[in-house]
């Protein structure tokens, strides 16, 4: 953790520059540590937006890009440690740069930081030191650690999702340390297990491996998915708490979702009795898009109970309403057209649009594709959804945002 002064002063000077451009120009200095300086100016920059917190204080010391880029935002650590009560003992047995760390361990007497890469451990010591967080850092593998341990109120893992080449991995099994071998030495040494995996896994299989997961919480912040989140107790669950988190919109279900049923071709649009689809602007029904963690948790049947909404075929993934609903958890629109893809049809509903914001879901073209078919610009006020509604044929959404 040792900078010279000219460094810091190089530091200092070029905060706001461009890191590859300061590579290439080097430093006039010989007593800058170059190498040093662009890794310390890189992550200022980085923890500027994922955690602000931490570049409001002078001194910390930052990790390589990759640890940067991998470490949790401050807004998810946040909500992390907004699912736990606190206690006597909280152990992250995988504490890489120590973000989850800090903010889970607050509420807690004592704090333990387990980490294997013992220049990591370093990091840790010093910026929790500055930071003001009294804990205990061990440098030491994971299973090891795991062993001699004492009780824990709750431990934390974030297994690395990477293989030894450096390739991405995303099955419980694949990732380090393997969560599935080390469960019953867990159970036995935790009564809460708090782990983070990748958002790209099957949650309902981890669900099923793990067997004891008690809560799941999907995490996206500004509409993309960031965190799979499983809670694992050892007491017997009965339901399953489902919880999807998209900035401060939170959808929870306390039940294992089903799958929705499909809709038979004539379903009626209850409870306003719409047999079709309206090709007016006068029929004022509103077209909801679910944010990404509700995607992602595939509850969709939860949605049409909970705000009458009817999703326009199985795999659409888009709900209508004859209301405005104004907590959906996700984007809403107001429909002022639709139309199939014949040209009669299509030419009138698209007067007067010259460029569009466009999204396609279970249909046969992209959106490139569509646009340029269309000939519209990208962007501007106007957004058109095109799906395949459940009697096969593929409808254009043309609508409005609004909210």
């Amino acid at each position: 953790m040792l900078i010279n002064e000219r460094t810091r002063d190089f530091i200092r000077q070029h905060e706001n520059d461009d890191v590859r451009r300061l590579a290439l120009q080097g430093a006039k200095d010989p007593e800058v540590d170059l190498m040093v300086a662009l890794q310390q100016i890189a992550g200022r920059q980085t923890a500027r937006r994922k955690l602000p917190s931490w570049a409001a204080v002078d001194g910390l010391f930052y990790p390589p890009h990759l640890n940067m880029e991998q470490c949790s935002s401050e807004q998810t650590a946040r909500y992390k440690a907004s699912l736990l009560k606190g206690g006597q003992r909280y152990v992250d047995l995988t504490g890489g740069f120590g973000v989850d760390f800090y903010w889970m361990s607050q509420g807690f007497q004592h704090r333990f930081y387990v980490e294997r890469d013992e220049a990591l451990c370093a990091i840790a010591e010093h910026n929790f030191r500055l930071l003001g967080l009294p804990c205990s850092i061990c440098c030491c593998n994971t299973a090891t650690y795991l062993t001699e341990m004492e009780h824990a109120d709750v431990v934390f893992l974030d297994p690395a999702r990477r293989d030894e080449k450096g390739a991405r991995t995303f099955g419980i099994e694949d990732c380090t340390p393997n969560v599935l071998e080390l469960l019953p030495l867990l159970r036995m040494k935790a009564d809460t297990i708090v782990l983070k995996l990748s958002p790209m896994l099957d949650w309902r299989k981890a669900v099923s491996d793990l067997q004891c997961v008690s809560e799941v919480h999907i995490v996206s912040v500004d509409n993309e998915c960031k965190e799979l989140l499983l809670i694992l107790k050892n007491e017997q669950r009965e339901q399953l708490r489902l919880v999807c988190v998209n900035n401060d919109s939170v959808f929870e279900i306390v039940r294992p979702p089903r799958t929705a049923s499909p809709l038979p071709t004539d379903y009626e649009f209850a409870p306003y009795g719409l047999k079709t689809l309206p090709s007016d602007a006068d029929a004022n029904l509103f077209l909801y898009e679910p944010n990404a963690s509700i995607m992602k948790a595939g509850c969709f049947d939860a949605l049409e109970e909970r705000y009458l909404v009817k999703q326009i075929s199985q795999n659409s993934h888009l709900f209508l309403s004859a209301d405005k609903i104004s907590q959906f958890p996700g984007r809403a629109f107001q429909i002022i057209a639709t139309s199939s893809m014949n040209k009669k049809e299509l030419k009138p509903a698209l007067a007067n649009i010259s460029q569009a914001n466009i999204a396609v879901r279970n249909f046969p073209l992209t959106a490139q594709q569509l646009r340029q078919k269309m000939k519209l610009r990208d962007g501007g006020d106007v957004y058109i959804f095109a799906t395949t509604t459940a009697d096969g044929g593929h409808k254009l959404f043309i609508c409005r945002k609004i909210g």
